[in-house]
């Protein structure tokens, strides 16, 4: 009798990731888990209570890549770090559609209270940092920014629009400028 193949955990989320960024969310079930591993469904479900909890360990993987997204974008210089954390945003967006929908773009009403992330408390010490707004100004702030991030990113991601790079950059520096002026003025 042939010895029995062992089926990691992390070789199950990595399938499950693979199937989310080349067929969406929806496509996320054991069957096509277990067809790209070549197995049954029981290693699946011997690894992971639910497809609830598989689907949550994919979430996270799709967030540890767009955070390496941000790091990488940041450490490039290329932007102001702020506006890294937007680019690379939208280059998230771009260039993985799929984990960026299952991110950003998915129904969370039944979601208990999102708490901020790391990489948010981070973004929002920064911008405290550089413009000195109190914490309830820079929340405002992030959040008006970000509107305008998403919405862009949402576009390209959804095939909506299509912008290059130098144009979406130049749009966001507007728009920062814009509402740092108001913000200060506003003081």
């Amino acid at each position: 009798m042939p010895p029995k193949v062992r089926i990691t955990k992390e070789e199950i989320i990595e399938a499950a990731l693979r199937i989310v960024r080349e067929s969406g969310d929806e496509a996320l079930n054991a069957r096509n888990v277990a067809a790209a591993l070549g197995c049954s469904t029981q290693p699946v479900f011997s690894n992971f209570p639910s497809m609830v909890e598989l689907r949550l360990a994919v979430v996270e993987r799709a967030d540890m890549l767009y955070e390496s997204y941000i790091k990488e974008e940041i450490e490039s210089e290329k932007y102001p770090a702020y506006k890294a954390s937007g680019m690379a945003y939208i280059r998230f967006a771009v260039e993985e559609k799929q984990l960026f929908r299952l991110l950003y773009m998915r129904d969370r009403t039944d979601e208990r209270n999102i708490e901020l992330s790391d990489g948010t408390k981070r973004i929002l010490s920064m911008i405290q940092k550089t413009t000195g707004f109190d914490e309830e100004t820079t929340k405002l702030f992030h959040l008006e920014v970000w509107a305008f991030v998403h919405g862009i990113a949402t576009m390209l991601a959804t095939g909506f629009e299509k912008l290059d790079f130098d144009l979406i950059s130049a749009m966001l520096t507007d728009v920062y400028q814009g509402l740092l002026k108001r913000f200060k003025e506003k003081e």
